[in-house]
């Protein structure tokens, strides 16, 4: 199974899920909520061929802590993902919107600076304003809208400049979230957990739980399990062959390619 957006780190015994996710075969892309922890990260999962890490900046901790843009920028040459980045806009992160785009966009174009970066993006009641940052700033990295919870428009304009999707059980537990999910180009749409901040029955999802939405999908599209399996793995090769001819991956401070598909 496939989870591009996990907070790896921030579950209560990563040694163990992290054993779990290789006995599994399980393929991670561990985001870091700030860029202070993706050194810790890095060693924390060095030898695994499944697991990638991100350097990120949650918008939720910019004001307080935006200066830390600097350190994100220090770590991206060392990997080709970056995340969780983006832009909250619910009422309690409101005062720091200017803030949050300028970062946002700050580290977008350090992406393109260093020839294109896979993104995991947060866009929380700010679609918009994402995606014109998106519009604005990028060409050669790909987005991927990361839980994504804006409109039908929001979405159509999401599709018409690249973006992809990571969804997860916990999207799909609402109406809005399976009509979303329903409405995304098949091709476009990746698996994700958001553990351990996303829990179902309060209890945090682990990686290997991002496959809990292949039967939704699987109705959603009217198609078999074992199909829509197929779709998502398809659909995660693609991506990664996508970026492949355009991001440095000499430079990352990663596993080497193996006879899986390369994260």
């Amino acid at each position: 199974m496939i989870d591009v957006h996990c907070h790896l780190d921030l579950y209560r015994s990563p040694g163990r899920v992290i054993a779990e996710i290789d006995r599994r075969g399980t393929f991670v892309i561990a985001v870091t909520t700030t860029p202070k922890a993706f050194p810790g990260n890095v060693r924390l999962t060095e030898g695994q061929k499944r697991i990638r890490v991100a350097v990120g900046l949650h918008p939720e901790l910019v004001a307080t802590r935006f200066d830390e843009v600097d350190d994100v920028q220090k770590h991206m040459p060392q990997t080709k993902y970056v995340g969780e980045i983006g832009i909250d806009g619910s009422p309690e992160h409101a005062p720091s919107l200017v803030l949050q785009s300028e970062v946002f966009t700050t580290i977008l174009k350090n992406a393109e600076t260093l020839g294109g970066k896979v993104l995991s993006i947060h866009s929380r009641g700010a679609a918009t304003p994402v995606l014109n940052a998106i519009e604005k700033q990028v060409s050669k990295s790909l987005p991927i809208l990361h839980w994504f919870s804006g409109t039908r428009k929001e979405l159509e304009r999401a599709n018409e400049l690249g973006c992809w999707f990571s969804i997860g059980p916990a999207m799909l537990r609402s109406r809005k979230g399976r009509d979303l999910a329903a409405a995304i180009p098949r091709r476009r749409i990746l698996t994700e957990t958001d553990g351990p901040f996303a829990s179902i029955d309060e209890t945090p999802l682990m990686p290997w739980d991002a496959e809990r939405v292949l039967p939704i999908l699987a109705e959603l599209w009217n198609l078999p399990a074992d199909e829509t399996k197929r779709g998502i793995e398809a659909n995660f090769r693609a991506m990664v062959s996508a970026t492949d001819h355009r991001l440095d991956e000499g430079r990352t401070a990663q596993a080497p390619r193996t006879g899986h598909a390369d994260l």
